[in-house]
């Protein structure tokens, strides 16, 4: 009988591209996931990975079995929410649903609503784990997180396959941080005309929200002009609270500004962000999901 735990296994491998990427996500160690992949080969009698250079490739018959195994991972999933159907007793929603979402909404809800749910569904198990919004949709796709939160800039989805449902949860703004010494610390909006000329502070190249600054700017030659990059937000108001730029930071999980800084929006949609949660359709039904639902809904920002 083939080992579907190692079948997922394979399937991260696919995901991450690497049996270090599928280990980390997967929680076992590499030599673990290398394991379970051989034995996999043994029992299926075909080669499943190919080394290429110091890296790995699926092969065709390893390819196949990922595909073709996607459904049944599926019902399995959706065999696991049957199960827990039908509980008349809300506090008796028991089991595990693994989630996945971006560090902002982790700090500025995702907190309050895991110790409200600690608090009401004590034997339902909620391991989180950050990520970017295209990693999230990645993660649950492959059935390695059952529930991503997940955000997209200026009105553009995400791409998702067929299998994924996307609901729209919550609409961040994003406002541009200037120290309060500014010449344009006194405007009630700004355009980006007005910020070309800026220094900026930003995320890193290949995520999201350095892709969202850079459509802001659609237009706009020369700009943004970024000197300094942090993966945190927080870091960002102290660069900007030293005179060392200025930033664009979403509203969700910001807390407090502190001294000597001020927040101005923008005239501009880009700025703004749809807060999203994804999950596979084969899990519509799981009353742990809906507990998770209903108390994201219920803290959300006024």
């Amino acid at each position: 009988m083939i080992d579907l735990d190692a079948v997922q296994s394979l399937h991260a491998v696919a995901t991450e591209g690497s049996v270090a990427g599928a280990a980390a996500v997967r929680g076992f160690t590499p030599s673990a996931v290398s394991q379970q992949i051989k034995r996999l080969e043994r029992e299926t009698g075909v080669p499943l990975l190919e080394r290429v250079g110091r890296g790995v490739l699926l092969t065709e018959a390893g390819s196949r079995l990922v595909i073709s195994s996607t459904p049944i991972l599926a019902d399995l999933a959706r065999l696991r929410a049957d199960l827990h159907a039908g509980v008349a007793d809300a506090a008796e929603i028991t089991g595990e649903l693994r989630i996945a979402a971006f560090s902002s909404v982790v700090r500025g809800l995702l907190a309050d609503v895991l110790a409200d749910l600690a608090r009401t569904h004590p034997r339902l198990r909620l391991p989180l784990r950050e990520s970017e919004p295209w990693e999230t949709v990645a993660l649950v796709a492959s059935g390695q997180r059952d529930l991503g939160i997940a955000h997209q800039w200026g009105g553009i989805a995400l791409a998702l396959p067929d299998s994924l449902v996307a609901t729209p949860l919550y609409t961040d703004i994003a406002d541009v941080i200037l120290r309060e010494d500014h010449p344009l610390a006194g405007r009630d909006v700004l355009h980006p005309a007005d910020l070309a000329d800026e220094p900026w502070i930003a995320t890193f190249e290949t995520t999201i929200c350095r892709q969202w600054l850079r459509r802001l700017f659609d237009g706009v030659g020369g700009a943004p002009r970024v000197v300094h990059e942090s993966m945190e937000f927080h870091n960002h108001l102290e660069l900007v609270r030293a005179g060392l730029g200025v930033a664009l930071i979403p509203r969700l999980g910001r807390g407090p500004l502190g001294p000597g800084l001020v927040a101005i929006p923008t005239a501009d949609p880009a700025s703004t962000r749809d807060v999203v949660t994804v999950h596979r359709r084969s899990q519509a039904d799981s009353p742990a999901l809906h507990a998770v639902l209903a108390a994201l809904s219920a803290r959300l920002p006024g």
